[in-house]
């Protein structure tokens, strides 16, 4: 594989990101418009009710975010000029065909400028309702492929989907596409036309019965779970990633596709500084919770590996692959972009980091406090999760079910809330298991021969870092892993 200058790629070219507001897309065009301001343009589509709307939002959740701060010291005063000029606000919607872009001279002119479209729109609730998560998810990267497939110069798509698409798989996983009607375990009858006149159908009863929104977006919720699990996929989130794969990589035709699964993402590793992050991303609900106190027990198997990345070094591995395959088309290709087979870390790693860096830099409560942690209980299965309750709970629970009867419900609410919060608990401890208990290894063959194409430009290859192995987890993890999260999300 032979890249030439990605800089020298990149100058003059027209790109279409969707997903825009996300964190991963956020990275990406910070990147681009740093290191190449020369790109003749990038069209983003946002969600928003009209064109004032989507600008106002581009300027408010993107670059007006301090992940931007460097571009605009480095650029000065032509950040806004090169904003202005180069960047294309698009109000629409993946979830639509012709991507919902009402304005007709937009779209055609989109369609005869572009180079390269990028699909990073995606809900990535674990737990989300099943036709939202199935029209973004799902049909959404149907809609975008078609839209590329309509632009007269595109010369590839590049899909951002997941690694966790494998959903339990153990072992040495390939970097191999999922084909139509595809499952996991097995069972056959995956129809993605029947998925969607299922949730049709269901919708339509739901209303049918004057149910209340609540209701239905329970409902919803619950069948994308069924739905899910019938065919080998933990949750929604990634059952509806690897539909929206199988639909892309049946209508693609002759364009070039990528597909770029990454694991685990995490803040930044140095670009455009280290440990700049947005939301509490997987393993970062722990960092919270366990930070401000409220989690003192961990059910997760501390010999896992967990599969962390740096969003910077996917996107630098987004834009290699991006450009290796424009310069040589491809059928289709997957890029798993993680650590685990390269530079794995443990669970019991990131228990230590996270008991050492709180230890050492407590976080305030309102009062101006330090919160106090511990070293939280380790339960090494759900069953011994599950026992503990019982033998925790159970008993409380009983008691304020007969204090109920003797003294008139007066305890109805105390009983009520702690019933509620157990299987709240129970519920969360269930959907991230999972990735708790994960014993996979991504393989990154692909990867690999990418790292070494971009590492033949010595010029470049400090600009597109993405070697997991330059990662030393003790300083990344403690100074600037959770300091940021610390910053940016506490």
């Amino acid at each position: 594989m032979e890249l030439g200058s990605i800089l020298q790629f990149l100058e003059n070219k027209t790109i279409l990101l969707t997903g825009v507001t996300g964190f991963l897309a956020k990275i990406f065009v910070e990147k681009i418009l740093r290191v190449q301001p020369n790109v003749k343009k990038l069209y983003l589509l946002l969600r928003a009710a009209d064109a004032t709307s989507a600008s106002y939002r581009f300027h408010s959740e993107v670059i007006g975010k301090d992940l931007f701060r460097v571009a605009k010291e480095t650029l000065g005063a032509n950040f806004d000029a090169i904003i202005s000029k180069k960047i294309i606000v698009v109000c629409g919607d993946v979830f639509y065909g012709d991507l919902g872009i009402k304005d007709s001279s937009l779209r055609e002119e989109m369609m005869n400028e572009l180079d390269i479209v990028l699909n990073f729109a995606a809900t990535t609730n674990f737990y989300e309702r099943y036709d939202i998560a199935f029209g973004t998810n799902t049909i959404g990267p149907k809609n975008v492929i078609c839209f590329a497939k309509t632009c007269l110069k595109v010369k590839l798509f590049v899909q951002i989907s997941t690694a966790y698409v494998c959903g339990e798989s153990s072992g040495l996983i390939p970097e191999k596409p999922y084909r139509l009607g595809e499952t996991l375990n097995g069972v056959s009858g995956l129809d993605i036309d029947y998925e969607k006149k299922l949730i049709d159908t269901k919708l339509d009863e739901l209303r049918a019965q004057g149910v209340t929104e609540t209701e239905i977006k329970h409902a919803m919720k619950d069948m994308g779970t069924e739905r899910a699990k019938r065919y080998g996929w933990p949750n929604t989130y990634v059952f509806t990633k690897a539909m929206g794969e199988m639909l892309i990589g049946n209508i693609k035709g002759n364009l070039a596709l990528v597909i770029i699964r990454p694991s685990m993402i995490t803040s930044t590793f140095k670009d455009p500084f280290p440990g700049w992050i947005e939301g509490a991303r997987t393993i970062d609900a722990l960092t919270v919770s366990y930070g401000k106190g409220k989690l003192t027990f961990f059910v997760v198997d501390l010999e896992s590996i967990v599969d962390v990345i740096p969003g910077d070094m996917v996107v630098n591995a987004i834009i290699a692959a991006m450009v290796a395959h424009a310069n040589q088309p491809c059928d289709e290709v997957i890029y798993h972009v993680g650590s685990s087979l390269q530079n794995p870390m443990r669970y019991s790693n990131f228990r230590d980091y996270l008991i050492q860096y709180f230890t050492n830099k407590p976080w305030m409560d309102k009062k101006g406090k330090p919160i106090k942690v511990n070293k939280p209980t380790i339960f090494n299965s759900i069953s011994n999760f599950n026992r503990f309750i019982k033998i925790r709970y159970w008993p409380l629970l009983k008691v304020l079910e007969l204090a109920n009867i003797v003294f008139c419900q007066i305890f109805v609410n105390t009983y009520n809330n702690l019933n509620r919060k157990i299987k709240l608990v129970k519920q969360l401890v269930e959907l991230y298991r999972p990735y708790l208990f994960f014993h996979g290894i991504f393989d990154d063959s692909n990867l690999d021969k990418l790292r070494i194409a971009v590492g033949m430009n010595d010029k470049e290859d400090d600009i597109f870092f993405m070697d997991p192995k330059s990662i030393d987890w003790d300083n990344y993890f403690l100074n600037s892993h959770i300091p940021g999260v610390v910053k940016f999300v506490f």
